[in-house]
C-alpha cells in the first residue's frame, strides 16, 4: 500500500508509530534505517548499495550521520496497514542535540548495538536521553552475521546496564537484511501510538528545519491535535507571524505532497518563509483564529568549543553571511556572533557542540555553498573574576584582559566517559593524567572492558583529545561527556606576535605549566609555513612582556649590486645600505602575509 491524497486520511492516530534508531556511532543506524524502507516497498533496490538515509556530502564522504533524517513508510501487520515515521539519528557525542531533539516526535526508539563492539559511551548517553523522555526502547543487537559477533556477551551487557531481558532482545543485520521483518512488528506491538487529538485544535511542533533554494524554508512537524491542509491561515507562537499553508506532505521518503496532514503523523509544510530566522526550532504552529497553550520548546544547545569563521577575501563577508544563516537554519546548535578582526577583518565568532561539529560546520560552508573560509583556533568559555569583583564571560582569547586586572580565573569541567579494552588502560591513563584529568570512578563492563569516568578541563578535551583516545585504544575506546561547572584554575594567555605586532586570531589560553612548550612548537611550525617575504619576519610567543619562544623567517633579498660592473667598492656599499634601510621601512609599515595554514597549526598539535 502506498501513501496517496487520499488514504493518509485512514492513518488515525491508533495506526501510527514514530519512533527513532539511536546508537552510537558506526553501529549501523543508517544501514538498518535503509533496509526498513526497503522491506516496506518505500525504497527500491536500485539504491540499495547507497545509503539513502546519509544524503549529505559530508556523511558520504565521512561516513557517519551529522543531521537526523525523517521518512515514512507504510507497514501491514495482521491485515491492518500501519503509518510508521522513522528518525534516523548521528551517533557521534557533538551532534547529541540532533538525537534529543528528534525523541520530541517520537514515542519509542530502536536501541542499536553492535554484535562486535557491545555496549559504547554513546549507547549509554543516547539510551538515557530517550529514558529521560519516557520512550519505549526496544533493544537491537545488529551486525549478528559478522565473523566476530558475540550475541551472548553484549545480551550480558545490555542485562547489567539497562535490565533487558533475552526475550526482549531483537536480534539483526542490516546488510544481510536479518531480524527487519521482526523489528517491524515490534515496532507495531510494542510502541505506543501517539496521543493525538483528531478533533482538537490545529497544535504542532516545528522539531526540524532546512532552506531549500527553490522552495524556501521547509519546516519538519509533528501534529499533537488536529489536521493542518493547504490554504490554512497558521500562526507560530514564538514568531507571532501570520502565514499560509502553501505546501505541506510526507517524507515518502523524499518529500511527497498530500492535502492533509492529521493529528499523530510527522510530515513537512512550507509557508512561504522569507528568512530562515522565522522557524525557530521547538516553536509552535496553531491556526490563527484558534489559539493553543504553546510548547514548553527545546533546552538550547550549550556551545562547548568556539572558533572564529572569517572569508579568505573581505569582499565575501555577505555572501559568508548568507551561507552562515542557512546553514545555521539546518543546525539550531550552532550560536553565532558578529565579530571584526585587525588581522582579519569581519567575520563571524561561532560556537560548537565539539570539534568535529566545527570542522563538519566548516566543510559543509566549503562544499554546500562554495565558500573559501579561514577558521581560527578553538577555544572555551572561561569565567573571570576582576579585581573589582565583577564576572565576566570570555571566549576569545582577544577579549582576554591584562594580567593584573584578573583575581582569578575559572574554567569549563566535563565528567567524561571512557568505556576501553583492559590491554590498553594503562595508555588512556597516562593520556589523561597528561591532559590534567581527575579520575572519579573505575568499573568492569565485563572480564574485558572497563568504564573509566574522569573529571577533565574542557580545552583539554576540545583540540585533540578524541583523536588521541582513538590512536592510543587502537579505535577501540570509546567517549562521552557532560558539562560539569566551573573550576579555579593557573591559565594564562600567549599572544604570537609577527613583528611585534599581536595577530589575536593566533592567540590561545592555555595552562601556565605548558605554555613555553607550547609557545616553542607553535613558532617552529609556523616558520614553516609563514611565506618569506620582501623583509625579516620575526615569529615571538609571549605571556605578558615575557618572550618564551623566538623563530625567525630571513627575508627575499633581491641582487641590487648586480648592475655595478666594475667602479669602486664604495658604490656596492651604498647600494647594499639603501636597500637595508629600505627592509627596516618596509618592516615597520609592511603587514606580514598570513597564509591559512598558519590557523590550521594551532589546530594540529602534537
Amino acid at each position: 500500500m502506498k501513501i496517496t491524497k487520499e488514504n493518509l486520511k485512514n492513518f488515525t492516530p491508533d495506526k501510527v508509530r514514530n519512533f527513532s534508531v539511536i546508537a552510537h556511532i558506526d553501529h549501523g543506524k543508517s544501514t538498518l534505517s535503509d533496509r526498513l524502507l526497503e522491506t516496506t516497498g518505500t525504497l527500491s533496490n536500485r539504491v540499495r548499495n547507497d545509503l539513502f538515509m546519509d544524503k549529505l556530502q559530508v556523511e558520504k564522504e565521512r561516513g557517519i550521520t551529522v543531521k537526523a533524517q525523517t521518512a515514512s513508510m507504510v507497514y501491514e501487520h495482521k491485515g491492518q496497514f500501519y503509518l510508521l515515521n522513522l528518525i534516523d539519528t548521528p551517533g557521534h557525542v557533538d551532534f547529541s542535540y540532533e538525537v534529543s531533539r528528534s525523541l520530541y516526535a517520537c514515542q519509542g526508539a530502536l536501541l542499536l548495538v553492535d554484535a562486535c563492539q557491545g555496549v559504547q559511551a554513546q549507547t549509554m548517553a543516547n539510551f538515557y536521553l530517550a529514558f529521560e523522555q519516557d520512550l519505549t526502547i526496544l533493544p537491537v543487537i545488529n551486525k549478528i552475521d559478522m565473523a566476530n559477533a558475540d550475541i551472548e556477551r553484549v545480551a550480558r551487557e545490555l542485562h547489567t546496564l539497562f535490565d533487558y531481558k533475552q526475550n526482549e532482545l531483537i536480534l539483526a543485520s542490516g546488510k544481510a537484511g536479518i531480524g527487519i521483518t521482526e523489528i517491524l512488528e515490534a515496532v507495531v506491538e510494542r510502541i505506543p501510538a501517539p496521543k493525538a487529538d483528531l478533533n482538537g485544535p490545529l497544535k504542532a511542533l516545528l522539531f526540524d528545519s532546512w532552506y531549500d533554494e527553490y522552495k524556501g524554508v521547509i519546516c519538519l512537524i509533528t501534529l499533537e491535535s488536529g489536521c493542518m491542509k493547504k490554504g490554512d491561515d497558521v500562526s507560530l507562537a514564538q514568531g507571532q507571524s501570520r502565514y499560509e499553508v502553501l505546501d505541506i506532505g510526507v517524507m515518502y521518503p523524499e518529500p511527497t505532497p498530500t492535502d492533509c496532514l492529521y493529528a499523530g503523523q510527522v510530515g513537512y509544510v512550507i509557508m512561504g518563509m522569507k528568512t530562515v530566522r522565522e522557524a525557530r526550532i521547538g516553536d509552535t504552529i496553531y491556526a490563527t483564529k484558534h489559539p493553543v497553550k504553546p510548547f514548553p520548546g527545546f533546552r538550547p544547545a550549550k556551545p562547548m568549543v568556539f572558533a572564529g569563521i572569517y572569508p579568505v577575501e573581505n569582499t565575501d563577508f555577505e555572501l559568508l553571511k548568507d551561507a552562515i544563516e542557512k546553514l545555521t537554519l539546518n543546525d539550531a546548535s550552532v550560536a553565532i556572533e558578529r565579530k571584526s578582526s585587525p588581522a582579519l577583518g569581519l567575520g563571524f565568532r561561532c560556537g560548537f557542540l565539539g570539534l568535529l561539529h566545527a570542522d563538519v560546520f566548516k566543510q559543509r560552508l566549503e562544499q554546500e555553498y562554495n565558500m573559501s573560509i579561514i577558521i581560527t583556533a578553538p577555544s572555551v568559555r572561561y569565567q573571570i573574576k576582576l579585581t573589582n569583583g565583577t564576572m565576566v564571560d570570555i571566549e576569545n582569547p582577544a577579549d582576554f584582559p591584562e594580567r593584573n586586572y584578573i583575581d582569578e580565573i575559572y574554567e569549563p569541567i566535563i565528567k567524561a566517559t571512557i568505556i576501553v579494552p583492559t590491554e590498553y588502560i594503562g595508555n588512556i591513563f597516562e593520556l589523561c593524567q597528561k591532559k590534567r584529568g581527575t579520575q572519579t570512578d573505575l568499573s568492569y563492563l565485563d572480564e574485558g572492558r572497563v568504564i573509566l569516568k574522569y573529571k577533565l578541563p574542557l580545552n583539554e578535551v576540545a583540540t585533540d583529545f578524541y583523536d588521541q583516545l582513538k590512536s592510543l585504544s587502537s579505535g577501540y575506546a570509546s567517549f562521552d561527556y557532560e558539562e560539569a561547572g566551573y573550576e579555579a584554575a593557573d591559565l594564562v594567555k600567549m599572544d604570537i606576535l609577527l613583528n611585534g605586532k599581536p595577530v589575536d586570531a593566533l592567540a590561545t589560553i592555555l595552562h601556565k605549566e605548558r605554555a613555553p612548550y607550547v609557545g616553542r612548537d607553535l613558532a617552529e611550525k609556523l616558520r614553516k609555513v609563514i611565506h618569506r617575504q620582501l623583509f625579516e619576519v620575526i615569529i615571538q610567543a609571549a605571556l605578558g612582556a615575557t618572550i618564551v619562544a623566538r623563530e625567525r623567517v630571513a627575508p627575499l633579498r633581491k641582487n641590487v649590486t648586480a648592475k655595478c660592473y666594475g667602479g669602486d667598492i664604495s658604490r656596492k656599499r651604498k647600494l647594499l645600505e639603501k636597500q637595508k634601510e629600505g627592509k627596516k621601512r618596509m618592516k615597520q609599515v609592511g603587514n606580514v602575509e598570513v597564509p591559512q595554514e598558519a590557523f590550521l597549526t594551532i589546530l594540529e598539535k602534537d
